[in-house]
């Protein structure tokens, strides 16, 4: 049994699931009213099942353990593998900032599973310039102490979402996809990597008296490209949900012209081909645009931009200072970069303004 640490008890409490399924001992990262919640009741995550009903999957009574704390509780030292499942904004709060440097200074490997890959991460990839992305962070400090072959990178494939008018230790996944995991730079991460995706493939959950696989899965690849295959459906679709004045769900963001999101895909994807990524590293646009049309909400940035929030995870900008690294520019995701640029700036506008 592996011990695992979760930064992030919302999305992170899907890939717990997964984890305390096949066995292991997982401990999540929260506020203190949502670790008092865990602690009292568990999680419960919501899967979706092909030619079946949903099954709703409690944390209590399955064969791992599944536990919260809150940063200042958590010392890293007796875990086998930090997952980094908050958004890049959340890491510098006060308390997880702490926690993070306790990670870092112990050397436990970390994957994330966030859609702004983290800089140590990205100096794995000689192709890029690390430290000319700094401003594309909230926070860069923050990751100078990690250790670039100790952090890896999952693509957040599956979708999910906390339902607004239940409790937050319930968790819905929307689209059940799997999680694209780079290998570690060194063998022993990536042996424990490899030995939490059988695990986690061999598990089975009884639905009517029947054993049966419960979807998302964790894949581990020998590319550290593969991760980056979110990008292209991030700028055709996530960050094209943000208007001036509201937003659309993915499925009219990417639907509205589809030969505008294909002409957008096509470019990112061929940025990531240009760092080294093979084209089967990637997904097929075709595949993207049909999976996009079940995602009848906007994405989590637009919904944050939409509630006020004076940051969010800027994989629109990260994708564009790489681009510029290889004398490569779009003028849609000029546009997307502005747009979000504005919204920041008026949401920062309206809070010194209510402050004041």
């Amino acid at each position: 049994m592996s011990s695992i640490l979760i930064l992030g008890a919302s999305y992170g409490s899907l890939l717990a699931t997964k984890l305390v399924m096949a066995g292991h001992s997982v401990c999540l990262v929260c506020t203190a009213p949502t670790a008092e919640l865990i602690r009292k009741q568990g999680t419960v995550v919501r899967f979706p099942l092909k030619g079946g009903a949903p099954v709703a999957i409690a944390s209590r009574g399955l064969p791992g353990e599944l536990y919260a704390a809150t940063p200042e509780d958590v010392q890293p030292s007796g875990f086998d593998l930090a997952v980094l499942g908050m958004q890049e904004t959340q890491y510098g709060a006060e308390g997880v900032r702490q926690l993070m440097q306790r990670i870092a200074r112990v050397r436990i490997p970390c994957l994330a599973i966030m859609n702004m890959p983290p800089l140590p991460y990205l100096r794995r990839i000689p192709q890029i310039d690390a430290d000319l992305l700094r401003d594309c962070y909230t926070d860069p400090e923050l990751w100078n102490a990690f250790d670039p072959d100790l952090v890896t990178l999952a693509s957040p494939d599956p979708q999910a979402f906390r339902p607004a008018d239940e409790p937050k230790n319930v968790l819905q996944v929307g689209l059940p996809t799997n999680f694209k995991a780079a290998r570690f730079a060194g063998e022993a991460p990536t042996a424990l990597l490899r030995r939490l995706e059988a695990d986690i493939e061999g598990a089975r959950y009884p639905v009517d008296g029947q054993a049966t696989e419960i979807p998302v899965k964790l894949r581990v690849h020998e590319s550290p490209f593969v991760p980056l295959a979110k990008w292209p459906m991030l700028l055709t679709g996530n960050y094209r949900c943000v208007r001036p004045e509201g937003m659309v769900s993915i499925e009219e963001a990417v639907h509205g012209d589809l030969a505008v999101s294909r002409e957008i895909y096509d470019w990112v994807a061929d940025l990531c081909c240009r760092l080294g990524a093979q084209r089967e590293d990637l997904v097929a646009f075709d595949k993207y645009a049909q999976a996009a049309a079940s995602l009848k909400k906007p994405s989590s940035a637009a919904r944050a931009l939409g509630a006020g929030a004076t940051h969010i995870e800027r994989v629109d900008k990260l994708v564009r200072a790489i681009g510029q690294q290889l004398k490569m520019s779009h003028p849609q995701l000029e546009a997307t970069v502005a747009l979000v640029d504005m919204r920041l700036a008026s949401n920062r506008m309206e809070r010194e303004r209510v402050a004041a």
